[in-house]
């Protein structure tokens, strides 16, 4: 599995950091399977979510038009954003890691002052020789 490749070979070459949305995300669904997620995050250093979070997480949703069950998605965005992070590592290509959505994540960023990350799945994100 691509995710596990990555997480084993090739996080060391990164700093990694987390977030309360993550620890949301993470805990949902089995409970087993929620625990040894939140186990694996459990050392990672976590960014704390400020007020320009918020409001950037607001403008991205609307950018993008997401649902109400997928604002979530503009969330991990605008907290890498804020941050300063260079990317965002995600599994979702429905609304994070999309060629067509960048220019508009790109665009709600620059708008608030702030560099949008490279939305990168674990594939793009490794060094293939």
């Amino acid at each position: 599995m691509i995710t596990r490749e990555w997480w084993n070979k090739h996080r060391s070459s990164f700093d990694l950091y987390a977030s309360d949305f993550v620890i949301d995300e993470a805990s949902r669904g089995d409970a087993t399977a929620a625990a040894a997620r939140l186990k694996v995050l459990a050392d990672i250093p976590m960014l704390p979510v400020i007020p320009p979070v918020i409001e950037l997480a607001e403008g991205v949703a609307t950018a993008l038009a997401l649902p109400p069950r997928a604002r979530l998605d503009a969330a991990h965005v605008a907290i890498a954003a804020v941050h300063g992070m260079a990317f965002l590592l995600t599994w979702n290509c429905r609304h994070l890691a999309n060629g067509v959505l960048a220019a508009k994540i790109e665009r709600a960023c620059a708008e608030a002052g702030f560099t949008a990350p490279r939305i990168l799945t674990p594939e793009l994100l490794m060094e293939i020789p």
